[in-house]
């Protein structure tokens, strides 16, 4: 084969897979695609192509974009989860730390938009329940269920269903929460911070004892 050259490698594009842990470049680039482009427009492959991996290295770490989507959301609810329970616990719990898990639940969805709107969007049409996913969600809406729960033994919250005033609250905060990322909050407010405090002040007088 004189005279033929051989093929050079083609160079990978600034920002692809050089190495180290595939699963978790695959799970930052799902992040990028749905903050760049929405959560509709991420698949398995145009992950794979911008990070340049085949499709088989691709196939190792997840089946196919559910699962990538899955694993997306539940690093969400698991992040949320430590945050809320960090926030009641350094607070010293009771009012205070209920005041701080509204704070630490904003933050959270400020600072992790992408997850939060996997994590709380309909991106799987295929009905199928993802165990891990769901035991994920369950232990974030837990901590602020045992968080009312302790309030009520101390006489600080109504003794109402503790999971349906947990979901009387989350609703209100979650509420907030996609008000920010979607940048509804703008002049004096942007960051829902001082929303966020009249609106936790007002939940704590709601489920106060009469």
């Amino acid at each position: 084969m004189s005279g033929s050259r051989l093929a050079r490698p083609r160079k990978k594009r600034a920002g692809q897979y050089h190495h180290g842990n595939l699963r978790r470049a695959l799970i930052d680039e799902a992040l990028r695609t749905i903050d760049q482009q929405g959560a509709e427009a991420l698949t398995l492959r145009s992950v794979g192509d911008a990070l340049g991996v085949s499709r088989t290295a691709l196939y190792r770490h997840f089946s196919d974009k559910q699962a990538l989507v899955a694993a997306v959301a539940r690093e969400g609810f698991r992040t949320l989860r430590l945050a809320l329970i960090d926030a009641w616990d350094k607070s010293g719990r009771g009012h205070a730390g209920f005041e701080a898990m509204g704070d630490a639940y904003l933050q959270f969805a400020a600072g992790h938009p992408s997850h939060y709107r996997v994590m709380f969007g309909r991106f799987d049409e295929s009905g199928v329940r993802d165990p891990e996913l769901t035991e994920e969600a369950e232990g974030a809406f837990r901590a602020l269920v045992d968080a009312l729960v302790e309030l009520q033994r101390e006489g600080l919250a109504r003794a109402d269903d503790p999971v349906l005033q947990a979901r009387f609250v989350w609703s209100v905060t979650h509420g907030i929460a996609m008000l920010v990322i979607d940048g509804r909050l703008r002049h004096d407010d942007p960051s829902g911070a001082t929303l966020n405090r009249y609106a936790t002040e007002r939940l704590r007088a709601a489920i106060a004892v009469q």
